[in-house]
C-alpha cells in the first residue's frame, strides 16, 4: 500500500504527527483489544477521523475494519461504525472540494481504495451477507458502501455480485424494506448495479422488480411524486433500454397498462413543479424506450398495439391537445406520440381522427402543421412536429393519400373556412422562412415515399401564383423557385422533394422533361465551379439529373443516349461523379442517416432527412454505374433486358401451367387417398358380410335339416296349412322387396349416367400427353392405380361368390316351395266331416296356388334385376382405363355390394320367416285334428328345438 502515499504528493501538508500516531494507536486497539467496548470505541474514533484524514485511515485501518466485519457480526454497533468508516474512505462525496486538482485526486483515491477492497472477492460477498441484517445501523451503511463501490469500479463489482450465490436476490430485498431511507437508497444501489449489464438487468427484472417499482411510483403519487419517483423511473430505463428480453417481459406482464395513470394530468396552468416536469419527462422517455425504432419490429409493433388497447395513446393525445403544458413536456409528448404511431396502421388511423378542442374542431395534424410552418415557434418543437408527421406517414399509404387529396382541385374547400394539411404544406413550401420551406418539402416528400400512385396524383396539383396569370403545376413551381437562387436550405429541401417525387415514377420524369428549361438549368448548376457552400446543391442537382437519366425514352430529345452525351460534353463523367459524391461525404449526411428523428443543434444544420439518405445510398451506385457504361453496353443491356422480359413472361406462363397441373395432381392424389379409405372400408364391410353369410348358411342348413325331419313324420297338409297361414304377410313383404329393388335399379341407372358424364368431363379436361409435368404425375401414380385395380378385382370376385351363394339359397327355397305344394295336394284331415274338410282343402289349395303365382312373379323380377345388375357391372368394368373411371367403378361396386347385402339379408329373413311359419302351420293342423305322434316330434329335433316348438304352440293357442 505504499504506492498510495504518492497520491498525496504535491499537497503542502499532511496530518499532524499526533493525528498519525493516534490513527496508528486506534488501529492497534482494534487489532489487539480483547474487550468489545474498546474495539467499538476505537472504530468510532477512526470513523470521526476518516473524512479529514482519508488517506491515512484508509492505508492503516482498512484491513482491520474488514477483520471487524468478519469477526464482530454479533454487535451491530461496531459493524455500523466499520461500514461508515469504509464508506468515508472509498466515497468521493466530499462536501468541501473547490480546487479541480483536489477533486481529481479524490476520485483517484476512491478508485484505488475500491480496487484494494474488491481485490479479495470475499469482501464483497461479506458485504452482501451483511445486507441481510435487518438492523438499521448495519443495513443502511452497507447499502451506501456497496453503492459507492459500484460507482467507483462498476463492471468489476457487477461481475463479483453476478457470480455470488443469491447476490442479486439479496439486493432486491431492499425494495421491500419498510424503512423508506433504505428502500430509496436501495433504488440508487440497483441503478448503479444494472447500468450497462444485460445479465444483471434480466435477473433483476425476473426478481419482480417491475412490480415493486411500479408500486413505489403509485404510492409516491405518480408524476406528482418526489425524487423517489425519478430514481425509480431511471432504474426502469436501465432495465428496459436496449434489452429486448426485459421489454418483452414488461409487455407480457401487462405493465404497460399500469403506465396510463402516469399521464392523467389536468389542463390547469398550476401544478407543474420542476420535479413533476422531470418525472413526466422520464415517463415519456420510458414509453419511447418500448417503441423505439431501434427495437426489433415485432417487439415495437406489439407494444404499440398494447398502448392503443389500454388507452395510453389516447391519454398522450389528450396531453398533446391540452393547454398550459410546459414547452419541453409538449415537445417530448409529440416525439413520444410519433414513435407510438410509427408504422402501426391502427394507431395512425386513431391519430388521424384526433381533433383539437377548438371551435370549430380542427384535426390534430392540422394544428401541429400550423406550428411547424410558424417561424415564431421554438426550433425543437418544430422538429418534433415534423417527426410526428413523418411517423404518421411511415408505411401508411392511406394517410399519404389523405394528405395528397387535400391538395387536389376536387377536394379544396372553396369557401376558405377551413385550412387543410395540404394548404399548410404549400404555404410553408413557398414562404419566406427557409426552415419552413425545408420542413414542408420534407413533409411532402414523406407523403410520396414508396407510393407511385400519390406521385402521379400530385402532378394534378395546380397553384395560382398571382392574379390574372394562369395556374402552374406544383412541379413547375418547385423548379421555378430553384432557378430563382433562394437560400441553400430552401433549395436543398426542394431538390430532396423533387428527387423523391421523380424516383421510380416515369410519368413524373416525363412531366419534368416537358419543361425545356429544366435540364439546361441542372447541367448549368453542376458544371459551374462554385464555393463549398454550393457543392451540396450541385451534388443534389447531379442526383436529380441521374434520376432523370432513367426515363422511358418517350421524348426523343431526352433519350438516355442523348442525356449521357450531354453529361459528357457539358459536365464530364468524372466531374459529374465527383459532384454526386459530395452528398454522401457531407458530415450532416452521416448524422441524418443514424436515426429517423430529426435532431439538429441549430436550424442551419437542418439539411438532410433520414429517409432521403436511404434513397441516396440506393441510387448513387446505380447512377455511377450507368454513367460509366458505353453506348454499346447500354444497347446490349437493353437487349438483355428485353430478352429477360421475354424469358420472364415465358417462365411466368410455364409457372402458371405448372401451378395448375400441381393443383390437378394434388386433387388426384386426394381422390386416390379417398378411394383408398373407401376401399379399406369396403373390404371391412365385405369381411363382415362373408362372416354373416356363413352364419346364415349354418342356420339355414340347420333349419333345412329340421324341416326335412318334420316332413317325414307329418302329412303334406301341414305344410299347406302353414303356407296358408303366412300368405298375406309374406306376399306384402315380397312386394315391398320388389319395390325396393326397382328403386335401387333406378338409383343405380341415374348414378351410372352421372358418373359417365363425369368420366367424359375428366377425359376432355385431361392435359396433353406431351406435357412433362402430366407424364411425371401419371408415372408417379401408376403404382397406386395398379394397387387399386387389384383391390377392385378382389371385390368383384367376392361379389360374384356372394351372388352364387344367393342363387343357391334361392334354388333351395324353390325346392322347399315345391315340397310344400306337393304336401298340400295329398294331405288328409281325419276327425272332421268331409264337407268341412273339403271346404278347407279347397280354400288352402286356392290360396296356395295364388302364393305360388306370386312366388313365380317374384322370381322373374329377381332374375330381371340380376340381369340389370350384371349389365351395370359390365358398364363399370369398361370404364377402367383412367383414374377418374377407377373412382366411378369403386363407387359403383360399393353400391352393388350394398344392394347384394340387402338382397341377401332379405332372402335370409324370408327363409327364416318361412321356416317359422311352417311350424305354425303344423300347430294349426294339430288344431284341425290331424294326428301327430309325440315320439316323432321328439326325434325330429334336439331338446332346444322342442322347447322352441312348445313356446310357439303356447303363442298360437294364446292367439286362438
Amino acid at each position: 500500500m505504499n504506492f498510495l502515499r504518492g497520491v498525496m504528493g504535491g499537497q503542502s501538508a499532511g496530518p499532524q504527527h499526533t493525528e498519525a500516531e493516534t490513527i496508528q494507536k486506534l488501529c492497534d486497539r482494534v487489532a489487539s483489544s480483547t474487550l468489545l467496548d474498546d474495539r467499538r470505541n476505537a472504530v468510532r474514533a477512526l470513523k470521526s477521523l476518516s473524512k479529514k484524514y482519508r488517506l491515512e485511515v484508509g492505508i492503516q485501518a482498512m484491513e482491520h475494519l474488514i477483520h471487524v466485519l468478519q469477526t464482530d457480526r454479533s454487535d451491530s454497533e461496531i459493524i455500523g461504525y466499520a461500514l461508515d468508516t469504509l464508506y468515508n474512505i472509498i466515497s468521493n462525496d466530499e462536501e468541501e472540494e473547490v480546487e479541480e486538482n483536489s477533486t481529481r485526486q479524490s476520485e483517484d483515491l476512491g478508485s484505488q481504495f475500491t480496487e484494494i477492497f474488491i481485490k479479495q472477492q470475499e469482501n464483497v460477498t461479506l458485504l452482501l451477507s451483511l445486507l441481510e441484517e435487518f438492523d438499521f445501523h448495519v443495513r443502511w451503511p452497507g447499502v451506501k458502501l456497496l453503492t459507492s463501490l459500484l460507482k467507483q469500479l462498476g463492471p468489476q463489482v457487477q461481475q463479483i455480485i453476478l457470480v455470488s450465490p443469491m447476490g442479486v436476490s439479496r439486493l432486491m430485498d431492499l425494495l421491500a424494506d419498510s424503512r423508506e431511507v433504505i428502500r430509496n437508497d436501495g433504488v440508487l444501489l440497483l441503478q448503479a448495479l444494472t447500468r450497462s449489464n444485460g445479465a444483471i438487468q434480466k435477473i433483476v427484472a425476473f426478481e419482480n422488480a417491475f412490480e415493486r417499482l411500479l408500486d413505489i411510483i403509485t404510492e409516491e403519487g405518480n408524476s406528482d411524486g418526489g425524487i423517489v419517483v425519478e430514481d425509480c423511473l431511471i432504474l426502469l430505463q436501465n432495465l428496459l433500454k436496449n434489452n429486448n428480453s426485459n421489454q418483452n417481459f414488461f409487455k407480457e406482464g401487462s405493465y404497460i397498462q399500469r403506465m396510463k395513470p402516469w399521464f392523467e394530468v389536468g389542463d390547469e396552468n398550476s401544478g407543474w413543479s420542476a420535479q413533476k416536469v422531470t418525472n413526466l419527462h422520464l415517463m415519456l422517455q420510458l414509453v419511447r424506450v418500448l417503441v423505439s425504432p431501434n427495437n426489433p419490429p415485432g417487439a415495437t409493433s406489439s407494444c404499440q398495439k398494447a398502448m392503443f388497447q389500454c388507452g395510453l395513446l389516447q391519454q398522450l393525445c389528450t396531453i398533446l391537445m391540452a393547454t398550459g403544458v410546459p414547452a419541453d413536456i409538449l415537445t417530448e409528448t409529440i416525439n413520444t406520440v410519433s414513435e407510438v404511431i410509427r408504422g402501426c396502421q391502427v394507431n395512425q388511423d386513431y391519430f388521424a381522427s384526433v381533433n383539437a378542442p377548438s371551435n370549430p374542431p380542427r384535426p390534430a395534424i392540422v394544428v401541429l402543421l400550423m406550428s411547424m410552418v410558424n417561424e415564431r415557434q421554438p426550433f425543437v418543437l418544430r422538429c418534433a412536429v415534423l417527426y410526428c408527421f413523418q411517423c404518421f406517414l411511415y408505411k401508411n399509404q392511406k394517410g399519404q393519400g389523405e394528405i395528397v387529396s387535400t391538395l387536389l382541385p376536387s377536394t379544396i374547400d372553396a369557401t376558405g373556412n377551413t385550412v387543410s394539411a395540404g394548404q399548410l404544406l404549400c404555404g410553408g413550401l413557398f414562404s419566406t422562412d427557409s426552415l419552413s420551406n425545408w420542413c414542408a418539402a420534407v413533409a411532402l416528400a414523406h407523403a410520396l415515399q414508396e407510393n407511385a400512385t400519390q406521385k402521379e396524383q400530385l402532378l394534378r396539383v395546380q397553384l395560382a401564383t398571382s392574379i390574372g396569370n394562369p395556374p402552374v403545376s406544383l412541379l413547375q413551381q418547385c423548379t421555378n423557385i430553384l432557378s430563382q437562387g433562394s437560400k441553400i436550405q430552401t433549395r436543398v429541401g426542394l431538390l430532396m422533394l423533387l428527387c423523391t417525387w421523380l424516383s421510380n415514377c416515369p410519368i413524373a420524369v416525363t412531366h419534368f422533361l416537358h419543361n425545356s428549361a429544366n435540364v439546361p438549368f441542372l447541367t448549368g448548376q453542376i458544371a459551374e465551379n462554385l464555393g463549398e457552400e454550393e457543392q451540396l446543391v450541385q451534388g443534389l442537382c447531379a442526383l436529380l439529373l441521374g434520376i432523370i437519366y432513367f426515363n422511358d425514352n418517350s421524348l426523343e430529345t431526352y433519350m438516355k443516349e442523348k442525356l449521357k452525351q450531354l453529361i459528357e460534353k457539358r459536365i464530364g463523367k468524372e466531374n459529374f461523379i465527383e459532384k454526386l459524391g459530395f452528398i454522401s461525404k457531407h458530415e450532416l449526411y452521416s448524422r441524418a442517416s443514424q436515426k429517423p428523428q430529426p435532431n439538429f443543434p441549430s436550424p442551419e444544420c437542418m439539411i438532410f432527412d433520414h429517409e432521403f439518405t436511404k434513397l441516396v445510398k440506393e441510387l448513387e451506385g446505380v447512377i455511377t454505374k450507368a454513367i460509366y457504361k458505353s453506348s454499346e453496353e447500354d444497347k446490349k443491356e437493353e437487349e438483355v433486358k428485353k430478352t429477360l422480359e421475354q424469358h420472364d413472361s415465358i417462365v411466368t406462363h410455364y409457372k402458371n401451367m405448372i401451378r395448375e397441373q400441381d393443383l390437378q395432381l394434388e386433387e388426384l392424389k386426394q381422390q386416390i387417398s379417398t378411394l383408398k379409405c373407401q376401399n379399406e372400408q369396403l373390404q371391412t364391410a365385405v369381411t363382415q358380410q362373408v362372416s354373416q353369410i356363413q352364419q346364415h348358411k349354418d342356420q339355414y342348413n340347420l333349419l333345412k335339416v329340421q324341416l326335412g325331419k318334420d316332413s317325414q313324420h307329418q302329412g303334406p297338409y301341414t305344410d299347406g296349412a302353414q303356407m296358408n297361414g303366412i300368405q298375406p304377410e309374406e306376399i306384402s313383404r315380397l312386394r315391398e322387396e320388389i319395390e325396393e329393388l326397382k328403386s335401387n335399379r333406378e338409383l343405380l341407372q341415374s348414378q351410372l349416367a352421372e358418373k359417365d358424364s363425369l368420366i367424359e368431363n375428366l377425359k376432355s379436361s385431361q392435359p396433353s400427353p406431351g406435357t412433362n409435368e402430366q407424364s411425371s404425375a401419371t408415372a408417379g401414380d401408376s403404382e397406386q392405380i395398379a394397387e387399386l385395380k387389384q383391390e377392385l378385382a378382389t371385390l368383384k370376385s367376392q361379389l360374384n361368390s356372394q351372388s352364387v351363394e344367393i342363387t343357391k339359397l334361392q334354388t333351395e327355397k324353390q325346392e322347399l316351395l315345391q315340397k310344400t305344394e306337393a304336401f298340400a295336394k295329398s294331405a288328409p284331415v281325419p276327425g272332421e266331416s268331409e264337407t268341412v274338410i273339403a271346404t278347407k282343402t279347397t280354400d288352402v289349395e286356392g290360396r296356395l296356388s295364388a302364393l305360388l303365382q306370386e312366388t313365380k312373379e317374384l322370381k322373374n323380377e329377381i332374375k330381371a334385376l340380376s340381369e340389370e345388375r350384371t349389365a351395370i357391372k359390365e358398364q363399370l368394368d369398361s370404364s377402367n382405363s383412367t383414374i377418374a373411371i377407377l373412382q366411378n367403378e369403386k363407387n359403383k361396386l360399393e353400391v352393388d355390394i350394398t344392394d347384394s347385402k340387402k338382397e341377401q339379408d332379405d332372402l335370409l329373413v324370408l327363409l327364416a320367416d318361412q321356416d317359422q311359419k311352417i311350424f305354425s302351420l303344423k300347430n294349426k293342423l294339430k288344431e284341425l285334428g290331424h294326428p301327430v305322434e309325440e315320439e316323432d316330434e321328439l326325434e325330429s329335433g334336439d331338446q332346444d328345438d322342442e322347447d322352441d316348438e312348445d313356446e310357439d304352440d303356447g303363442k298360437e293357442q294364446g292367439h286362438i
